[in-house]
């Protein structure tokens, strides 16, 4: 026999050997599918699981044996105005585990953990019955272990203040990959934010810590509240805190929970599907939001400003603007106290280096340590020299060298992108 004959023979029998240990692998491998609203979160959080080999999002539950996006977006339309009967899609995970690492049980725990399961064919304000909380199994083991840890999550959930759970049960049927564009979606799309979670009741397995409180809105601002949405283990909200809230000094008052549901009686325009979400409240109403964080605080200060400022003060903090001399505010502004960044509310300048130039504008011979940054600019065809916020990024002025000793500098600051604090006598 050639030796090249033996060589092939070789490589023939380690195939097969590959093939049969492939087949041994899948055939200890469990899957189970789930509904818990949009799919993109249940995705990513469901994949954080330690033993869960792989996360597949799909479409599950309905009549139709073949569908894609539209179909179920469209027929969930018909449903509303009462044209059909049929059965719609539910946005499923279909989640394949290896069962010695992670137990069934553990794998549902993270399930009831991560959505609401209370509210019926939606989830937060997606509205419809494709977004409806299901388990689908595929085995009577399944069914079973669906049904014991509904009823023990049933309990930790009333005592909670919640109410029954509206979660479908079923045997699996006429399950659909979904497309592409849809798989791994936080993945291929980070944008600095992480899967949500849910009501923020623990799973009484003893896995988890004992969950915070849901808000309490009595305790918050009703007329403008900021409203931080996190998940546990998230850096990106890890980071948020680090760059942004752990130095707030903004006027806005901010609170951060891990709850994805808004304090009661408050609002929010859609559902959440990944964290940090920022949410402005104003009288118990989101009137914007601002989901994801990558380390750019300028982006998000921005965001703010938006929300917060006058079309005037946003045409010179952003536009680099100048309002007309002698129009501003702060002009005359005498009394001990510091001039802060609308936004942040970071020191900027005290009131004991303000000084009459006699141009119109607030001026001032030295600002706060760090409070500041100086960038060129050339444009209407002179060479300046510009003054922003450094908390914010945001444009303030210009800096000349005719100012008064010590420094020589006079910093021309914008009056109506300063806020004064008074000294406390």
């Amino acid at each position: 026999m050639s030796l090249g004959l033996v060589r092939r023979m070789f490589l023939v029998l380690m195939g097969g050997f590959s093939m049969v240990m492939s087949l041994t692998s899948a055939a200890d491998t469990e899957s189970i599918v789930l509904g818990m609203g949009c799919f993109w979160g249940a995705e990513k959080r469901m994949s954080e699981i330690p033993g869960v080999l792989d996360v597949e999002a799909g479409y599950a539950g309905g009549d139709a044996e073949k569908v894609g996006y539209y179909d179920v977006l469209g027929l969930e339309k018909e449903i509303r105005r009462g044209t059909t009967r049929m059965r719609n899609h539910a946005e499923v995970v279909k989640v394949t585990f290896d069962p010695i690492r992670v137990s069934l049980e553990t794998i549902l725990a993270r399930f009831w953990e991560n959505h609401d399961p209370t509210q019926g064919d939606r989830q937060g304000n997606d509205v419809g019955s494709n977004y409806r909380s299901a388990i689908y199994y595929t085995s009577d083991v399944q069914r079973v272990v669906a049904l014991k840890t509904r009823d023990i999550y049933q309990q930790a959930l009333t005592k909670a203040g919640f109410g029954r759970i509206t979660t479908e049960i079923a045997p699996l049927r006429n399950y659909n990959r979904a497309e592409d564009e849809h798989q791994d979606y936080l993945k291929k799309h980070p944008q600095g934010y992480c899967g949500l979670g849910g009501t923020g009741v623990a799973y009484p397995d003893g896995s988890a810590k004992t969950a915070p409180p849901p808000l309490d809105a009595v305790k918050l601002n009703f007329d403008r509240q900021l409203v931080v949405f996190e998940a546990k283990d998230c850096p990106f909200c890890k980071q948020f805190h680090a760059d942004v809230l752990d130095g707030w000094k903004a006027p806005t008052p901010v609170v951060a929970t891990l709850h994805s549901n808004p304090p009661k009686g408050w609002r929010l325009e859609k559902a959440l599907f990944a964290t940090p979400t920022i949410v402005l409240f104003e009288k118990g109403r989101e009137v914007s939001r601002y989901t994801g964080y990558n380390g750019d605080k300028e982006r998000f200060w921005k965001w703010l400003g938006f929300q917060l400022l006058t079309p005037e003060q946003q045409r010179i903090a952003f536009e680099q603007g100048t309002e007309r001399p002698f129009t501003g505010s702060h002009l005359d502004e005498k009394r001990p106290g510091t001039f802060v960044d609308p936004i942040t509310g970071a020191p900027l300048f005290r009131s004991d280096t303000k000084f009459d130039s006699g141009t119109g504008w607030p001026s001032f011979f030295n600002p706060v340590e760090g409070a500041i940054t100086l960038h060129e600019d050339l444009s209407h065809g002179m060479r300046r020299v510009e003054v922003r916020s450094a908390s914010s990024g945001i444009h303030l002025g210009h800096v000349f060298d005719d100012g008064p000793p010590p420094t020589g500098k006079r910093y021309c600051i914008n009056g109506n992108v300063l806020k004064f604090v008074p000294d406390q006598e």
